[in-house]
């Protein structure tokens, strides 16, 4: 107890588990650096890794200028490497050794133990570590010298031979036939240090994007090191109540254990269920039963269970489809699995399922042949998807198995909201990996889905559409023809002005959808706070005031600004997508919310002193119309703008340039005092580095 006294409690602090990204954090270990060379961001040339083997190679850059490097030895190095000639295969294109690979080796086998934590206004936030990797200097370069002074004295030696020399003996060859391999020599064989060697050569290397410290990028990554659950959803594991901190420090004995009766494996009673943590419990309820309400999820779960706790977890094991909730894909099929029919790896399923959700976001009826033209899966694999959550209806198609929640759409916008974004993410993924066509990304129009929904044929829709817009132009019309006679009956000198009078004008053709006004009121019309019509200016519910439209003008101009003065240079798509982070800080109801369009997005950019870089896309390139459109600040009152413009007109030539031109130009244009360190501020600023080349930010595929 005295000691006790003596040592009190300074502080407590609540310590929070995050799961964002659990087995993808990797710590590096950098060895201790030479003085010429600092761990930056311009220093990273090029990374590259292969997943299997968790092998790392980086390429960090050397300070030449650096007095404690010898320029000597760095010439002589390689020369020694390259030789006099230097082409694109060159290592050292600048004939001087600037730069050195860094190759990974694991530190630890099991690192369990291990986990990276993060403190911030009195809370620890730990994730677990899934590797550790030594980076080591790689001495490949050595061999190259060494392969090429072999093969230079070969030369010589066949220069220096006889050209009289008579013809070789013929020589007398025996042939061999190998022995058929027992299974213990093809044991031995597979276990050889060769065979394993082998194995990890053919292992292909991925090559990745580096992000600074202070790119958005990295900035966006590093929340995820923050529990998202605040201790409610993700950190179950670390409330305990005493009884199960008690069973977790004396667990029952074998012998109590097998005294229970022996259940099936995928068999677990209600009572055994809710003895696990509440995301376990949602976890295997979701896998089970696949598509539920929320409504129905809170009663299996008991009484007392906290509501706003039940709906962070079953954000992390399901998605929102019409009001219901459906599980994830890869929860169905993990890691390392494959399917049961075709073989298909779990990856290519997760793609296929993700895309048959995504269609019942958009409308309630899916065709199975466009699932399986689109997915190129099995037709077994396509009907699984499909009974997940549809029901077949003849001659019509597969029909979402649940009606529309409207109760929790309404009690709960901000999921919903949330829900909505991460779709947008998904869809964004699918258009890439399958090139889905315009028919396939437009929304097919509906009415509002209710807890009965009425069913109408196509013919009646088709009508419906077209009474609906005869009716609205003959009203308008009449209106329009009223107050025409009004004005000229009118004596007095006052004058309408008519010019505000709008008729609005729709053509009334067999192919006109029918009215779904209050399902696009529901939805609001906007994507991610941007409008799909790129030439609407307008609010979908009405045409905003004068002073709002100021208003939403004046804060989005801001936002762009500020933006384009960390980042300089930004394609349409990633300014979109930082635009919708930027929208999901804001608080309810503000004047952004209004609904801003892709043309007013532009327009401001080019406001604010940006300006559209054309960039010589290659012809087979598969970017999205928005990944091709590059906006690069011009001025920013700095003494780089004069650098960064020329920089700006190379790369509106080119698609990608090597860095010497880069220099070249710079010095030509800009002077021959320009440093190392001036052409790397310039490149950091508006450039990325893949593969030896230098490419605009935002503009490298893949």
């Amino acid at each position: 107890m005295a000691n006790e006294e003596d040592d009190p409690i300074i502080q407590e602090i609540d310590v929070f588990l995050a799961r964002s990204l659990l087995e993808k954090l990797y710590l590096f270990q950098y060895p201790i650096r030479p003085a010429s060379m600092t761990y930056d961001d311009v220093t990273h040339l090029s990374a590259k890794i292969k997943p299997k083997q968790q092998k790392v190679e980086l390429e960090m850059a050397i300070d030449t200028l650096n007095p404690n490097y010898c320029r000597s030895k760095g010439e002589q190095i390689a020369l020694n490497v390259d030789g006099t000639c230097t082409d694109e295969t060159s290592t050292y294109s600048s004939k001087l050794m600037d730069k050195q690979t860094f190759c990974s080796s694991q530190a630890a086998s099991n690192v369990s133990r291990y986990a990276a934590a993060v403190y911030k206004k009195g809370e620890l936030h730990l994730t677990p570590l899934h590797g550790i990797l030594q980076l080591r200097p790689s001495f490949t370069y050595l061999d190259k010298a060494d392969a090429k002074h072999r093969e230079r004295e070969a030369a010589n030696e066949g220069g220096d031979s006889s050209q009289d020399e008579a013809e070789d003996d013929v020589k007398q060859i025996t042939v061999r036939f190998s022995r058929p391999e027992t299974e213990q020599a093809r044991q031995r064989r597979v276990q050889s240090y060769e065979f394993l060697q082998k194995r990890q050569a053919e292992e292909h290397w991925v090559h990745l994007h580096y992000y600074g410290l202070k790119d958005s990028r990295s900035e966006h990554e590093r929340q995820y090191l923050f529990s998202q659950g605040h201790g409610l959803a993700e950190n179950t594991e670390l409330i305990k109540s005493p009884s199960e901190y008690l069973m977790m420090l004396m667990p029952p004995s074998v012998e109590e254990e097998n005294d229970k009766p022996v259940a099936p494996s995928n068999v677990l009673s209600m009572a055994q269920l809710r003895t696990l943590p509440l995301a376990d419990q949602i976890k295997i309820l979701m896998k089970n039963v696949k598509v539920m309400p929320f409504a129905n999820l809170m009663s299996l779960l008991g009484s007392g269970t906290d509501s706003t706790a039940v709906l962070r977890c079953i954000q992390q094991v399901a998605m929102l489809v019409q009001g219901n909730w459906v599980v994830k894909s890869d929860v169905l099929y993990p890691k390392d699995t494959s399917s049961p029919h075709s073989g298909v790896p779990a990856e290519v399923l997760c793609r296929g399922r993700d895309f048959v959700m995504w269609k019942f976001t958009q409308d309630r009826w899916v065709v199975r042949k466009e699932v399986a033209a689109v997915t190129k899966l099995c037709p077994e694999d396509v009907k699984d998807f499909l009974e997940h959550m549809s029901v077949a209806r003849i001659n019509k198609g597969w029909e979402f198995m649940l009606p529309y929640d409207e109760d929790f759409v309404k009690k709960h916008p901000d999921i919903v909201q949330r829900q909505h974004m991460l779709w947008m993410g998904i869809q964004a993924k699918l258009e890439k990996v399958y090139n889905l066509l315009k028919e396939h990304l437009t929304p097919k129009k509906q009415e509002a889905q209710s807890a009965h929904p009425l069913l109408v044929s196509g013919e009646q829709r088709v009508n419906m559409a077209k009474a609906k817009v005869k009716q609205n132009y003959g009203q308008l019309e009449k209106e329009f023809q009223k107050q025409k006679a009004e004005i000229k009956s009118n004596d007095t000198s006052a004058k309408m002005d008519v010019s505000n009078i709008r008729i609005k004008e729709e053509p009334v053709s067999d192919e006109e959808p029918m009215d779904t006004s209050a399902y696009e009121g529901m939805n609001n019309g906007v994507v991610n706070g941007l409008h799909a019509e790129e030439d609407s200016t307008d609010s979908l519910n009405g045409h905003l005031p004068g002073g709002c439209i100021d208003r939403v003008a004046q804060e989005l101009k801001a936002f762009v600004s500020s933006t384009f003065k960390k980042q300089f240079v930004l394609t349409l798509s990633e300014l979109k997508r930082l635009f919708n982070l930027h929208l999901a800080s804001l608080p309810p109801g503000h004047t952004l919310f209004s609904g801003i369009s892709d043309k007013m997005l532009q327009d401001i950019v080019l406001d604010t002193g940006c300006k559209q870089i054309l960039v010589p896309f290659p012809p087979q390139t598969a970017a999205s119309p928005d990944e091709l459109k590059v906006y690069a600040l011009w001025e920013a009152g700095d003494t780089y703008d004069q650098h960064r413009q020329v920089l700006l007109d190379i790369f509106s030539k080119n698609y990608r340039v090597r860095r010497n031109v880069i220099q070249n130009q710079l010095s030509q244009e800009c002077g021959e005092d320009l440093n190392k360190q001036e052409v790397d501020r310039v490149l950091k600023d508006c450039c990325v580095s893949y593969g030896g080349m230098w490419y605009l930010k935002g503009t490298v595929q893949s």
